[in-house]
């Protein structure tokens, strides 16, 4: 891989990084979002966030992908509630518009 294309790739990743947190903690729900955060959130939201950096491209279905393979981890765990694994995943999947825009 050629350094202008790592460059341009982490670039893309730090995009989407400002932007899901942009998203997440001042949106239209930042208020509720910031409430309702909790450590597994934080981690699971990270992943994603990692995953998507690895990507030279990033369409909806990849986006989509890595948060379902995510969310699928995450049910198996006790202490993660469904509705709220539930309305994390749709929050994130919302984001792909947001994300979408700041990568243009």
């Amino acid at each position: 891989m050629k350094t202008t294309e790592k460059v341009i790739g982490t670039g893309i990743g730090i995009a989407a990084l400002a932007a899901l947190g942009t998203y997440f903690l001042t949106g239209k729900k930042g208020n509720e979002n910031r409430e309702a955060v909790r450590g597994w959130m934080l981690r699971m939201k990270g992943e994603v966030l990692e995953k998507v950096e690895d990507l030279k491209q990033l369409d909806k279905e990849d986006y989509y992908r890595i948060v379902d393979e995510a969310a699928a981890r995450y049910e198996r765990l006790e202490r993660v509630g469904a509705e709220e694994l539930k309305r994390l995943t749709q929050d994130l999947k919302g984001a792909w518009e947001h994300v979408r825009k700041e990568l243009k």
